[in-house]
C-alpha cells in the first residue's frame, strides 16, 4: 500500500503537468505548415496558382503549405475529404477563399488571417465562403471535442471504479473474462448514450447517430481496457498513467479548441495517436465529411484496444500459473 505522501506527490506532478501541458499548448497558437489547396482562375494558366503557392510556401515562419490543384471542383473535393484545410481560387478581379469550419473554427480564421495579408499585399480583395459549416446545434465546432473528452473520461472513470473496488488484479480468466464482458456491455451503453445526448437530445451533431454509437462504444472499450492495465501492472498508480496519457497529454494535443496545424509541434505529432485527438477526428469526419478520415482513428483505438487486453492478461494468466505450482 503506497503512503499518502507518494500519493500526493504524484497528484502535485500530475497537476502541474496538467498546467504545463495545457498552457504551453495553447498560449499562443499559430499556423505551422496548414495545408490548401490553390486552384486558378477559371479557364486561366495554371501557372498563375503555381506562382501563388510558391509565394504563401516562402512566407515567414512557413504557416501554410500551398498544393496547386487543376480547378474549383479539385480543391473541394479535397477539401470534402480533408487532405486541405482551405482553398484558394483565384479570379481576374479578387480571391475566393473556400473554407470548412466544420474542422475547426480557429484553423479557418487562421488561415482566412495569412491568405488576406497576402491578398491586401497584392491589392485584391478576398471573398471567404464557408463551404462546410459546422452544424447550426455546434456553433463553433467544439461539440466533437467535447463528446471525445466525455467518452475518454467515462472510460478511465469506470476502470478506476473498478480497480478500487475488486482490486486491480484478477485471481483468474474467468474473472477477468466477466470484467471484460461487463466493461463491453458499459462501452456500448456510452456510445449510445453519448450519441444520444449530442444528437437527438440536444441537436449539437445531428449526423450519424449509429456511427457515432459504435466508435464511442469502441473509444471508451479501449480506454477502459487499458486504464484496467496501468491498474493491473502498478496498482492505483496505473489511474495516474492514464490520466497522464488521456488527459494531460491527449486533451491540449486533440485539435479541439485549435487543430493541430495551430499546435507547438510536440502535441501536433502526439495528438492524432491518443484517444482524444483521434475521436475527435473521427467524430467531425463522421459528422461533417461523409466519413472521411475516420479509417485512421479506428485503427488507432483498435490498437489502444490490443495493447490494452495484452497487459490485461498477462498478469492474470501469471497469477494462475503461480498458484498452480504452489
Amino acid at each position: 500500500m503506497l503512503s499518502p505522501v507518494v500519493l500526493l506527490i504524484g497528484v502535485l506532478l500530475i497537476q502541474l503537468g496538467f498546467t504545463a501541458s495545457y498552457v504551453g499548448a495553447f498560449h499562443s497558437p499559430k499556423p505551422d505548415k496548414a495545408p490548401i489547396a490553390v486552384a486558378p482562375p477559371a479557364g486561366g494558366p495554371e501557372q498563375l496558382a503555381q506562382e501563388m503557392a510558391r509565394t504563401l510556401n516562402g512566407l515567414d515562419d512557413k504557416p501554410l503549405k500551398a498544393t496547386v490543384v487543376k480547378d474549383e471542383a479539385e480543391g473541394r473535393r479535397k477539401l470534402k475529404d480533408r487532405s486541405v484545410g482551405a482553398v484558394l481560387v483565384l479570379g481576374e478581379q479578387g480571391y475566393q477563399l473556400l473554407v470548412a469550419s466544420a474542422a475547426g473554427s480557429s484553423l479557418s480564421e487562421a488561415i482566412e488571417k495569412v491568405v488576406k495579408t497576402v491578398a491586401a499585399e497584392q491589392q485584391r480583395p478576398v471573398k471567404v465562403s464557408d463551404v462546410i459549416p459546422a452544424g447550426k446545434g455546434d456553433d463553433l465546432g467544439l461539440s466533437a471535442f467535447y463528446l471525445a473528452v466525455g467518452w475518454v473520461v467515462g472510460g478511465y472513470l469506470a476502470a478506476s471504479i473498478l480497480g478500487i473496488t475488486e482490486g486491480e488484479r484478477l485471481p483468474s480468466r474467468r474473472r477477468l473474462g466477466i470484467r471484460i464482458a461487463r466493461v463491453a456491455v458499459y462501452s456500448v451503453l456510452s456510445g449510445l448514450g453519448g450519441a444520444w445526448i449530442v444528437g437527438p437530445w440536444l441537436d449539437a451533431l445531428d449526423h450519424g447517430y449509429w456511427p457515432l454509437a459504435a466508435f464511442g462504444a469502441l473509444l471508451v472499450f479501449a480506454v477502459t481496457v487499458f486504464t484496467l492495465a496501468c491498474e493491473a501492472w502498478v496498482g492505483v498508480l496505473g489511474i495516474g498513467v492514464a490520466i497522464v496519457l488521456f488527459v494531460v497529454l491527449g486533451n491540449p494535443s486533440a485539435g479541439g479548441a485549435f487543430p493541430t496545424n495551430l499546435l507547438p509541434p510536440f502535441f501536433s505529432a502526439i495528438g492524432p495517436w491518443l484517444p482524444p485527438g483521434a475521436a475527435t477526428s473521427a467524430i467531425r469526419g463522421i459528422v461533417y465529411f461523409d466519413n472521411a478520415g475516420v479509417r485512421g482513428p479506428v485503427l488507432v483505438m483498435l490498437a489502444w484496444l490490443v495493447v490494452g487486453l495484452v497487459l490485461l492478461i498477462v498478469p492474470t494468466v501469471r497469477q494462475e500459473r503461480a498458484r498452480a505450482h504452489a
